[in-house]
């Protein structure tokens, strides 16, 4: 197949990467340059609340430079620092930790969503180190005011059944303590795993002295944290000595989650998509896009740089994807393509994003002519004609992992039209114009 045959999109900057490095640079002492961070909304809150505890950005084209808090976040004294994260679940997490972490007044607060969404796992740990948590309305969801004085140290238990970042964020905020910190896993499961392998990877970079501990025979061992695949509460446990965030600079990789969208247009259009700019050795754990397409059928490609799918003729699978909730839209709407059932499994965490992820996805599966059933934590998709032919308005729910996974019925013929095409502003504000060369190159 000759290359004008293939549609080649460049991968946008990692979103949970940049995340990660922009607040490492940011509890760093001096500068540090950022190289290729995501420009998206959800990227702009986390600036934010950083500039509101102490932290300088300047912005040149892609690079950014980050000018590190002296001492740590800083809070208000009489009054709270407002730190306002509207949409982003992410901000949110990573942040409230990180003020747990410093020193002052912090009111933490968002959208009417944001302030549905669950926090007191994180809030109940912060407690342990000393912080007086206020909530403002609902016991355990923002608005909440934090009174801190940074981490004491010593032990602190965490639950991963709502989300990974509570711990990713306590684990940015652990080098900031005056002693070292033992962060212990605790509930019946944690979900998400890949996201903190990728903080543990920015910490790594950033000099930050830690070690990821398994217990073994009721001993406590170090481990390979880049070797661990599935976590089980009680049986690791992370031990973070104080130390100084250090990079002078750092660049950020592509995003599997943003790059899911094409590689299923891929999948199921008319034409090969090819993503630039992919490490397939990436700790992201959407890199199991890769793998879970080709086990649906996909012809898959790839070099140190690059992925491309090919037009496949696609069966059902089931699959746990625990590990890589963000994919499940995606992965959801393909299966619509597919010519047996799909299960997707382990996945109850997806009802406490921007919207409830598994009901939405259900709806607009069965919007566009598919079928799909749900339970507290699956959903099923079988084979049904889908809708070809007809414009199609779907529901976008203010969510824009919805939004982008819905443009890929286009590919059955359908014209997919966003009810609210902005929400992708949230993480890949140029999805639309990429969009437009896989429609194109599919004669869409």
């Amino acid at each position: 197949m000759t290359s004008d045959n293939v549609i080649v999109i460049k991968a946008p900057s990692s979103k949970s990467l940049s995340h990660r490095a922009l607040i490492a640079g940011a509890l760093s002492e001096g500068s540090t340059v950022v190289l290729d961070p995501l420009d998206s909304n959800d990227i702009n809150r986390t600036m934010d609340c950083l500039s509101t505890m102490g932290a300088h950005f300047n912005i040149d084209g892609t690079a950014t430079t980050v000018t590190g808090m002296a001492g740590g976040p800083r809070g208000g004294i009489k009054e709270p620092a407002v730190l306002e994260m509207r949409d982003s679940g992410t901000t949110c997490r990573l942040i409230t930790a990180l003020a747990g972490a410093g020193k002052g007044l912090f009111r933490v607060q968002g959208t009417p969503r944001m302030h549905d969404r669950p926090i007191g796992a994180l809030t109940s740990a912060l407690e342990s180190q000393g912080t007086k948590v206020t909530f403002s309305d609902k016991q355990g969801y923002p608005p909440v005011t934090l009174e801190a004085c940074g981490f004491k140290g010593k032990e602190i238990d965490i639950s991963l059944e709502e989300s990974s970042q509570y711990i990713s964020g306590l684990l940015l905020g652990a080098p900031l303590a005056a002693e070292t910190t033992v962060i212990n896993v605790v509930g019946k499961k944690a979900v998400s795993w890949p996201y903190v392998a990728l903080t543990l990877n920015v910490m790594e970079d950033f000099r930050i002295k830690f070690e990821v501990q398994s217990k073994k025979n009721g001993v406590w061992k170090k481990i390979d944290w880049r070797k661990v695949e599935k976590v089980e509460p009680g049986e690791i446990r992370f031990v973070v000595k104080p130390s100084k965030f250090d990079r002078e600079e750092y660049r950020v990789e592509g995003d599997w989650s943003n790059a899911s969208y094409f590689l299923a247009a891929g999948a199921v259009g008319d034409k090969p998509v090819k993503i630039d700019g992919m490490s397939v050795k990436s700790l992201q754990g959407d890199r199991a896009i890769m793998y879970i397409l080709e086990s649906m059928g996909a012809r898959i490609e790839s070099d140190e740089h690059s992925v491309t799918v090919y037009p496949s003729k696609l069966h059902g699978v089931e699959v746990d994807m625990g590990k890589c909730p963000d994919l499940v839209p995606t992965v959801a709407v393909v299966a619509a393509f597919a010519d047996s059932p799909t299960t997707i499994t382990n996945v109850a965490h997806l009802r406490i994003k921007e919207c409830d992820r598994l009901e939405a996805s259900a709806a607009e599966i069965i919007r566009a002519g598919g079928k799909a059933e749900i339970t507290d934590d699956s959903i099923t998709i079988f084979p049904a004609p889908l809708k070809k032919g007809e414009r199609i308005v779907f529901k976008t729910y203010d969510d824009h992992r919805l939004a982008m996974c819905t443009a890929i019925f286009a590919m059955a013929g359908i014209e997919s039209v966003p009810e609210e095409p902005g929400c992708v502003d949230k993480s890949f504000p140029g999805f639309w114009e990429e969009w437009e060369k896989v429609k194109k190159g599919n004669g869409c």
